[in-house]
């Protein structure tokens, strides 16, 4: 089975159509939404319209804090990110709305962790950018393998020797993950990078052969731009897509 790996979306249309479809060619049996469908960009229906038959279909669909914040009205948000969460509240339908607020924080599934954030406490959101919160995770996880997003820097945790050691992987190569060790997974943004390169980034990994490659994958970050100013969203959400920043 070939999993694939999605996060942090973003309400960015074409940057998941482009990830779906870079999935389906490489032979993605399975697919997970690791949470963040909606906010910064400006098509939270049509994102939430292809997750939703995705899942109809088997998928597991994780919520972020993004998709929490269309409900729970948090305040940690600067005025750009509130701004598009007030977009997504006005677009979208009742039962998107119900969708988004039905999603689990986390899911296990055999030897794979499922979360948006850091599997230890996933309501706090917090950020898993070291070696000592990928340890807390992983721990908290119960699995060899968990998957996150959250942070959107694409990043591989892995345990050796009994120290968790961070690893920066280059896309489109196999990276071997026997299941001796344990694994967090930072999978990477597909709608909002902030590595300096706008391709939308996301994960496949091949459980029977334990192998992880990350992807970037190319598309119209300009008409994703496009789409957030034609929306009347805060320019800075359209200049970062196209930047990747």
């Amino acid at each position: 089975m070939v999993i694939a790996l999605y996060s942090d979306i973003h309400a960015n249309y074409e940057a998941l159509a482009a990830c779906l479809a870079h999935a389906n060619d490489h032979g993605a049996d399975q697919h997970v939404f690791l949470g963040d469908l909606v906010g910064y960009g400006a098509d939270s229906q049509a994102v939430l319209d292809a997750v939703a038959q995705r899942a109809a279909e088997g998928a597991i669909v994780i919520k972020g804090n993004h998709d929490e914040a269309i409900e729970r009205h948090p305040r940690y948000m600067n005025e750009s990110a509130q701004a598009s969460i007030e977009h997504a509240r006005a677009t979208l339908s009742e039962s998107h709305k119900a969708l988004l607020a039905s999603l689990p924080l986390i899911v296990r599934e055999g030897r794979m962790c499922y979360v948006h954030a850091s599997a230890a406490q996933p309501q706090r959101w917090d950020y898993v950018d070291s070696p000592s919160a990928a340890v807390k995770s992983v721990n908290a996880a119960l699995t060899q393998y968990t998957f996150s997003g959250h942070v959107h820097d694409q990043t591989l945790y892995y345990e050796r020797a009994g120290v968790m050691t961070v690893f920066r992987p280059t896309p489109g190569t196999a990276i071997p993950v026997p299941r001796h060790r344990r694994y967090h997974v930072i999978v990477g943004s597909v709608g909002q990078p902030r590595d300096r390169n706008p391709a939308a980034a996301y994960a496949l990994f091949d459980v029977e052969h334990e192998r992880l490659t990350f992807h970037r994958v190319a598309y119209n970050h300009f008409a994703a731009a496009k789409r957030i100013r034609d929306a009347g969203l805060p320019e800075g959400l359209a200049y970062r897509v196209e930047r990747g920043i």
